[in-house]
């Protein structure tokens, strides 16, 4: 598939079939594609866990879900818990920060503990991994989900994973194949075309 189908043709899926088997090598070639993510400094500061096994999901299940949503019984979990894969993807701050403190990076003068990043790239360059993750899901038949962890949850669910301490949870990718079709927010809203979201050469100017 060219990529530009690949990329019109990428949706998040959030009803997954329970009785789907994701081979492990396929698991590792996606991975492998998220690896080759661009990185500041090619730090590469990011770190997947990959869940396959029933008591590993649901480990991170009960970490991850308020005890309100629990009891909610909510449809939106209910069909997300059954994909057979769960990667969660963390960025490693401590990473860019060391990388950008050896001889190469490092600012003649500066405090290698006070680096100036006004965009963290940490997540910027993990989530761009996470993007090439879907597209190869799609590429090889898969459906796949991207999701977050609500931010009161994330210690719970490092710790029960045993993530160190210094790792920010980026999200979660739902691996598998869809059940049933359901609608997400990209149904009931239009997709801004491109000339809504491009400027020619100041911000609001059209091409001429």
């Amino acid at each position: 598939m060219d990529l530009a189908r690949l990329v019109r043709g990428r949706r998040m899926t959030r009803r997954f079939r329970p009785d789907t088997v994701v081979p492990d090598d396929i698991v590792l070639d996606l991975l492998d594609l998220a690896g080759r993510a661009p990185s500041a400094g090619f730090s590469q500061g990011w770190e997947y866990v990959v869940l396959r096994a029933p008591h590993e999901r649901e480990l991170f299940w009960a970490a991850a879900t308020p005890p309100a949503a629990a009891a909610a019984g909510d449809d939106w979990l209910a069909g997300v818990r059954a994909a057979p894969v769960l990667v969660l993807a963390y960025a490693d701050e401590p990473a860019y920060r060391a990388r950008y403190a050896e001889p190469d990076k490092a600012r003649p003068g500066a405090d290698p503990s006070d680096q100036d990043w006004p965009v963290p790239y940490w997540l910027t360059d993990t989530a761009m991994g996470v993007m090439l993750l879907l597209l190869g899901a799609r590429e090889a038949g898969l459906d796949a989900l991207f999701f977050g962890v609500p931010g009161s949850q994330h210690g719970a669910v490092s710790k029960a994973l045993g993530v160190p301490d210094g790792l920010a949870l980026v999200g979660v990718i739902a691996l598998g194949h869809e059940e049933q079709r359901v609608g997400g927010s990209a149904r009931t809203r239009p997709r801004r075309t491109v000339e809504q979201f491009t400027h020619w050469g100041a911000f609001g100017a059209p091409r001429a």
